[in-house]
């Protein structure tokens, strides 16, 4: 497993692996799931339309979306099997979506993540869980940072 100085998930190298996406269109979490799932670069052993089911399962059990305008859409069991193969792919909607928030905004980002299993997946989400209540990290994602600007803010923040 990637670890940055603080003993997490090296965030930058993850993003950088599943890459940024701009204006993926869709009126539901569904519809924008399978568009991100034939998108995103997939290990050799994963389809796409397995990607898509394990999305779209997780959030029939509850909605992924954590406030503030983004959502941590996921699988429920692992579908990647090995370290190197493990990202995050940050999604801008064209269109924000009503995904059942907390706090009721609608959901204008997505960081997807696939994870090899629930140790890592666990420390993913604490790290992002920090990054999101950063104005200045916020900020960057309302304005639609590209990869570049979203990694040197991480490793800056992370600092």
């Amino acid at each position: 497993m990637e670890t940055s100085l603080n003993d997490g998930v090296d965030l930058p190298l993850l993003i950088h692996r599943g890459g940024v996406l701009f204006d993926i269109e869709g009126n539901t979490p569904q519809e924008i799931y399978k568009i991100i799932s034939e998108k995103i670069e997939k290990p050799q052993d994963v389809t796409a339309e397995q990607i898509y089911s394990a999305l779209c399962a997780r959030e029939q059990v509850l909605s992924t979306a954590v406030g503030n305008g983004i959502a941590l859409p996921h699988a429920r069991a692992s579908i990647i099997k090995s370290d190197e193969e493990q990202k995050i792919c940050v999604v801008y909607l064209k269109n924000p979506i009503d995904m059942q928030a907390p706090d009721e905004r609608e959901v204008y980002v997505m960081f997807v993540l696939l994870t090899h299993n629930s140790q890592v997946h666990l420390k993913v989400l604490t790290e992002l869980a920090g990054l999101f209540r950063n104005l200045r990290f916020r900020k960057a994602l309302e304005a639609h940072a590209g990869e570049a600007e979203l990694l040197s803010l991480i490793r800056e923040l992370d600092k």
